[in-house]
């Protein structure tokens, strides 16, 4: 590699991760939207979820099937790319396999990485198989057309391409380090490219070094090129589940929490020597007030946002959820796509209006979720077991609830009714007080 091949490479190089960063800078930006929350107790169980949940995959593996395969994909792509380390050294100052001098350690990764790359590639096959031959029902549901189910199958196809891409790059290697061809040493053990090598025997040399060249270029090109593509894909959750999980809720499934707007309110009420019409001591006077519960994705808090642009669309939470299951529109992947839909939306109106956000007349609530979706909701917990990174969908739907009722008092009749009889008569039901324990003695 000469001197232009670094430098073209060095720019090729900075384009890419200056790419990411800049989108991950956006990612952040998006997510601080949301209102605060504190996430900052107990570290040790959050570390330990973390370690549990995201790179254990612990929840995976409640589906042996999709889990075991999800691991293979996971475990072998993370640690083959530990080799782009050494692709960047080579392509930045025109060595080859720099780290050949650890000598048998050596031959002990690549030959894994070539096992890993050989396992991965099985693992997508069955994956494409199962979205696309067995068409296994949480993959063709209804909310799950379009972009969203021609991105796993890209995401799959790009990872085929890559492996493949590096057993030919491993297996010309090899060959041309057989050859005793200038500049390839003799590094590493090679026991899936020893089978493949044997192709390329009858082949002049600089054919085998034009395809070697090659394969490591669109290699490290691809994988710049995937890097940048998450920003746009569910596989965003690659990097995202692990500080999904470490910011979790830790507190027991199904514990309703108090909304701080609600009780500054209550305690005004409380105070005989408050002035219910005077603002807040130090308060902007150009600030809008707090809403209860939340309308549009600004009024979320940060983790649930970070929950949307960690969904991994895998569909476990729908296919567990009672309310889909028994046919009304309530999807929680639903939810979290369009979450995430709508907080990409209300990015690019702040994009485009120099960091200031226009209002644009519309909202996550009745533009992208409907009211008829947030009240079939059982709020069994189900689509917060099943995930496999500690999202909740719940939390989303809670808070779109509370803004229909207690700001636009929009409940259904049947709720409605019930909080009618709680406030005259003391209980869920429509009898008088009095009467409220005849029902003893009707036997």
């Amino acid at each position: 590699m000469n001197y232009l091949d670094n430098i073209f490479f060095a720019v090729i190089l900075a384009l890419g991760v200056g790419f990411f960063a800049m989108n991950v800078k956006k990612l952040i930006r998006n997510i601080k939207l949301g209102r605060d929350i504190d996430r900052s107790d107990n570290p040790g169980e959050r570390w330990t979820n973390m370690a549990m949940i995201a790179l254990g995959q612990k929840k995976m593996v409640k589906r042996p099937v999709s889990g075991i395969l999800h691991i293979l994909v996971y475990v072998g792509f993370v640690i083959i790319n530990i080799e782009v380390l050494e692709i960047v050294i080579d392509g930045l100052f025109g060595t080859h396999r720099i780290f050949s001098f650890l000598g048998g350690f050596y031959s002990f990764l690549i030959g894994s990485f070539e096992i890993l790359a050989v396992l991965v590639l099985f693992a997508v096959i069955a994956f494409l198989i199962r979205r696309n031959i067995i068409k296994i029902k949480r993959f063709i549901h209804s909310d799950l057309k379009g972009w969203p189910k021609s991105d796993a199958n890209y995401i799959l196809y790009f990872e085929v391409v890559l492996m493949t891409l590096f057993l030919l790059m491993n297996a010309t290697d090899f060959q041309l380090q057989y050859r005793n061809f200038p500049h390839y040493i003799q590094a590493g053990a090679f026991p899936v490219s020893a089978v493949v090598s044997p192709i390329f025997d009858g082949m002049a040399d600089n054919s085998v070094w034009v395809i070697e060249r090659t394969c490591w270029w669109l290699h490290i090109a691809g994988i710049l090129v995937f890097l940048n593509y998450l920003y746009f894909s569910k596989h965003l959750h690659i990097l995202l589940a692990f500080p999904n999980t470490y910011y979790a809720d830790l507190n027991a499934k199904g514990k309703f929490n108090n909304l701080d707007s609600v009780t500054a309110e209550v305690k005004l009420m409380m105070d005989p020597n408050a002035d219910p019409f005077a603002a807040p001591a130090n308060a902007d006077p150009n600030a809008v007030p707090e809403k209860f519960g939340a309308q549009d994705v600004q009024d979320l808090n940060w983790v649930q946002l970070l929950n949307a642009y960690t969904c991994t669309e895998c569909g476990r939470c729908t296919s567990s959820c009672p309310a889909n299951i028994t046919g009304k529109k309530l999807s929680p992947r639903k939810i979290m796509m369009d979450t995430r839909d709508r907080l990409e939306e209300v990015g690019k109106n702040i994009d485009a209006n120099k960091g200031t956000f226009v209002p644009d007349n519309k909202t996550l609530l009745n533009d992208y979720i409907t009211p008829e979706e947030l009240w079939a909701c059982t709020t069994c917990n189900a689509c917060v077991e099943e995930c496999p990174v500690n999202i909740s969908p719940l939390s989303i739907i809670m808070d779109m609830r509370r803004f229909l009722v207690m700001e636009q008092s929009a409940a259904p009749q049947s709720l409605n009714a019930m909080m009618s009889n709680v406030e005259n008569n003391a209980a869920p039901w429509p009898y008088n007080q009095q009467d409220r324990l005849n029902w003893k003695n009707e036997n």
